[in-house]
């Protein structure tokens, strides 16, 4: 007897024929399970199709789109222990590729029909579910001004080219970040939250290795003192992304926790999985083991903290009140 799954599928995401990925899914697919297929609409987003699946008693539900699509689905499933299945067809599929969920249709239709599942985190962010990263400054400006048609027509490119754009703009804001032991006060450009990143989200990689089912957030802070600096700490943090070793500047600071709060002076943009939700405070918590994904298994690295060399620095225990400078 087959299994059955609903899929949600975003006809607008990528850049492909949407007619000839939805005919290649079910011809890979429909063989061993009966697909139940749900097409986003305006109206209708990937959340609520979800909402609906799990109402109907959904055996698994599997996304076909970007991080955007994926991200709404979570809504309804965080916390389900319905299995997820991942199909990338976005512009930057990024949960995937930390994941390293294959990015064809071939190949990710193969991971779901394996049946291999694996419990990850997932978290909210100000109420919402968050399965990627949240970004304050440098990253949310970046994802701003990049356009839909500059996507639709360069792909990740597009991000890569307005991060160098946006390198003229570049500007400091005083942050506090709260955890649940300490308030830490510094001068940043970016602040970057992540529960799960690829290396090409390089803003997000202070840490050696973002790690997606320890039950902690990785935060980094990036706080150059100029353009040339900023060049020089995101070549960094590529090298350090792709190698999967921590960061020495003394511009860039990390830390782990299951909690943040978080404030800027100025107030400062916010991304979330990718799209603009409005301005800081923000505040994050980690859910973990709150998905269950059709993925590869991955190996993952020891947790890490780094502090010393930001500017302005002060961490006050919230315990002691001892100030550390």
């Amino acid at each position: 007897m087959n299994r059955s799954a609903c899929l949600i599928f975003n006809p607008v995401a990528g850049q492909g024929d949407p007619e000839q990925e939805l005919a290649m899914i079910r011809a890979l697919l429909e063989p061993e399970i009966d697909l139940n297929i749900y097409h986003t609409t305006a109206e209708l987003g990937a959340d609520k199709l979800a909402e609906l699946a799990v109402k109907r008693g959904a055996q698994a539900i599997i996304v076909a789109g970007g991080d955007g699509t994926l991200s709404a689905a979570a809504t309804a499933i965080v916390g389900t222990d319905i299995p997820l299945g991942i199909i990338s067809r976005g512009t930057a599929n990024a949960f995937a590729a930390a994941l390293k969920i294959p990015d064809t249709i071939d190949a990710a239709c193969q991971t779901i029909l394996q049946a291999g599942t694996r419990y990850v985190d997932t978290a909210y962010c100000n109420g919402k579910p968050m399965v990627l990263l949240a970004g304050i400054g440098f990253e949310a400006d970046t994802v701003e001004i990049t356009g839909p048609e500059a996507k639709k027509r360069l792909g990740i490119m597009a991000y890569i080219l307005a991060g160098v754009q946006q390198l003229r703009n570049l500007q400091s804001f005083e942050v506090e970040i709260e955890t649940d032991d300490k308030v830490i006060r510094t001068t940043a450009s970016a602040v970057t939250v992540a529960n799960a990143a690829p290396p090409s989200s390089v803003l997000a990689h202070g840490p050696a290795g973002i790690i997606y089912d320890d039950g902690l957030l990785d935060l980094t802070i990036v706080a150059p003192e100029s353009k040339a600096g900023a060049i020089a700490a995101t070549f960094h943090l590529l090298q350090t992304a792709s190698s999967g070793s921590p960061v020495e500047r003394d511009d860039i600071g990390y830390l782990r926790g299951n909690r943040f709060k978080i404030n800027a002076l100025p107030p400062q943009k916010v991304v979330l999985d990718g799209e603009i939700i409005g301005t800081t405070p923000i505040e994050v918590h980690c859910v973990p083991a709150g998905l269950k994904i059709f993925v590869p298994f991955d190996q993952a690295v020891s947790p890490v903290e780094k502090l010393e060399g930001l500017p302005n620095l002060t961490v006050e225990s919230k315990d002691s009140s001892k100030i550390q400078e």
